[in-house]
């Protein structure tokens, strides 16, 4: 996410100096939105016995990661409030859109919400950090709510089992994983679309290049919730994403 944002500051014409001032903003949020995740999640992680977290393994304790969640979602407020109040604010809207996810509304029939608003703004944040405060296109916040949406189905996918055994039934855990998965796909292939046909004039050859890998990889990708295909259909949810995340730098670019 830091990297992608950084990039996209770059294409959108961010100056040097702001280019650095969104990337540690970005960074220090993402830090606080990871590190809260596994303090308010300690006691499910330590219940199912998760061995990829550091609470479980015993190398952290949840007092520290508190302490380092708060500490580290001050210091993207200062970092990003320094880039000025509206590229700021929007920033921020990603930050407090994780750390609602965390605190419960991963649990509720909403739980997409958080990735939609987060994912959106974020784009938005990071144009507007850009000289003259300029807004950003309809279809860039689209994309990267279409993508925040994929994000949170794909995420969920691989721990389905574990957060239902816990109590944790988002909108992926009502769904399944077959609707999920092709709900995912789908979205990733809206977000292909409006990247490529959003913006102003007609899409170069790479960009109609691009649509043609896309559609066959969404079907496969919907393919993705069943355990036949998953082998092969987890690849092109990656490749989609990848060439999403190739559209929305494209797109930042034409900006400038």
């Amino acid at each position: 996410m830091t990297t992608v944002a950084t990039l996209l500051a770059v294409a959108a014409g961010v100056d040097g100096p702001r280019v650095v001032l969104v990337c540690l903003a970005v960074l220090a949020g993402q830090a606080s939105i990871g590190w809260s995740n596994d303090w308010l999640d300690a006691d499910r992680d330590r219940a199912v016995a998760r061995p990829d977290k550091p609470v479980v393994q015993g190398a952290v304790r949840p007092p520290m990661l508190r302490a380092l969640a708060c500490a580290s979602a001050a210091l993207a407020v200062v970092l990003s409030l320094l880039l000025g109040a509206v590229p700021g604010l929007l920033l921020l809207v990603l930050v407090a859109s994780g750390w609602a996810y965390n605190a419960g509304l991963k649990r509720t029939a909403v739980s997409v919400v958080p990735y939609v608003t987060g994912f959106g703004a974020l784009p938005a944040g990071v144009v507007a950090a850009a000289p003259g405060t300029p807004v950003a296109p309809w279809w860039l916040m689209a994309a990267g709510g279409a993508l925040g949406a994929a994000a949170h189905l794909a995420n969920v996918a691989p721990d389905i089992e574990e957060d239902l055994a816990t109590g944790v039934r988002g909108l992926p855990h009502r769904l399944g994983a077959g609707v999920s998965a092709g709900t995912g796909a789908l979205l990733l292939g809206a977000a292909s679309l409006a990247l490529v046909l959003g913006p102003d004039g007609a899409p170069t050859a790479a960009e109609w290049g691009v649509l043609v890998v896309a559609l066959p990889a969404v079907a496969l990708a919907a393919l993705a919730g069943s355990p036949r295909f998953r082998r092969a259909a987890f690849p092109a949810v990656m490749l989609l994403t990848v060439l999403d995340v190739v559209l929305l730098l494209l797109g930042g670019a034409s900006l400038t």
